[in-house]
């Protein structure tokens, strides 16, 4: 069952996945500490889950996923401001493109929660990009 599990993680796109949801729980950890054992505004803490969750995620598809072969101080670090400038790129999408979805039209809710079907379509399209980005881009062969 183990060597099983070990193949399908090597796997890059299942691989991908896998530390991508590693990533968001690292994101939801963080911000809950930090809404609970600070006074920080809740942007703070959002912001600080954020990069905690993003310096995760750049370890983890660095070793993990694509198994970057990048070496030296500067190499390295080339990569990983690559890794955070997608990362704020698609952030931006991640931002302002379920708004503009909803008022163009996508405004079906679940659960009551008002746009959940923008933000949808939004979240599987950054998780996309965000894999093309990597792939293509930030740790290229």
């Amino acid at each position: 069952m183990i060597s099983r599990i070990k193949k399908l993680l090597e796997k890059e796109a299942v691989s991908y996945l896998f530390w991508g949801i590693a990533a968001t729980a690292v994101n939801w950890i963080v911000y809950t500490a930090a809404s609970f054992l600070t006074p920080w505004p809740m942007t703070v803490c959002n912001f600080i889950a954020w990069m905690a969750a993003v310096l995760f995620a750049y370890l983890t598809n660095r070793s993990f996923v694509f198994r970057s072969h990048t070496h030296g101080a500067a190499e390295v670090l080339r990569e990983f401001l690559l890794f955070v400038g997608a990362r704020i790129f698609t952030g931006l999408f991640e931002i302002f493109l379920p708004s503009i979805l909803f008022h163009a039209g996508v405004t079906w809710s679940f659960l009551g929660i008002e746009g959940f079907w923008a933000k949808a379509v939004v979240t599987v399209l950054i998780i996309v990009m965000n894999y093309i980005l990597s792939k293509l881009i930030v740790f290229r062969k």
